[in-house]
């Protein structure tokens, strides 16, 4: 336990800072879930409602992940690895769609 004033409120802003890291990982997570989810969707049957859908998946999960970098819960290369692979499963699945 803290054993004075400084100690105590660093320890409520390191809680803090921690919860709220936590919170943009997991919704980054959960976006990227979503649209993994949505691109096998469209992968199984390509349509343009799945295509409209998988979209905004996709602008979502980059949304939070720009976000996350910019509050500094995630590191930039951190960030760019996790849309790269986004955009990478994306790729794949339409080159196989275009070649079915």
């Amino acid at each position: 336990m803290a054993n004075n004033k400084s100690a105590l409120k660093r320890a409520k802003i390191a809680e803090r800072n921690r919860m709220r890291n936590k919170a943009y990982k997991s919704a980054v997570k959960t976006l990227m879930k979503k649209y993994f989810v949505a691109l096998n969707a469209y992968a199984a049957s390509p349509s343009e409602e799945s295509k409209t859908e998988l979209m905004a998946r996709m602008s979502e999960a980059y949304s939070k992940i720009d976000k996350s970098v910019k509050r500094g819960v995630l590191h930039s290369n951190n960030g760019a690895r996790k849309k790269s692979r986004l955009a990478q499963r994306l790729k794949s699945v339409t080159r196989q769609t275009l070649t079915a």
